[in-house]
């Protein structure tokens, strides 16, 4: 299906991913595979805090030569925590909903 031209505009056609869509996919195979990315990103959050606080170090301690670095190392390492915990949030709320539900 695509869209036909209007006003001098040409036609767009579905992507491939919009094409290849249907309403009957079944769900993934749960192999535990995306628990264990889940662990995976938790522990690169463990690495950006530790790269931020020793570059905070080494700015304080004048050993850093260019602030900007760790600048963005801190907004990086900030905004993945707001992340993670906004997931975790979301994961509890439906956690909570699930288990108001009557059988």
């Amino acid at each position: 299906m695509s869209i036909p031209a209007i006003g001098g505009v040409t036609t767009v056609a579905p992507t491939a991913y919009l094409s290849a869509l249907t309403g009957t996919e079944a769900a993934p195979a749960s192999d535990g595979s995306a628990f264990a990315s889940v662990l995976g990103s938790i522990d690169s959050l463990q690495g950006l805090q530790a790269t931020s606080n020793e570059l905070a170090v080494r700015a304080v301690t004048g050993d850093l030569d260019d602030v900007h670095d760790y600048t963005v190392a801190a907004a990086e390492a900030s905004l993945t925590l707001e992340l993670t915990a906004a997931l975790r949030n979301k994961a509890v709320d439906a956690f909570t909903e699930i288990m108001r539900m009557q059988a």
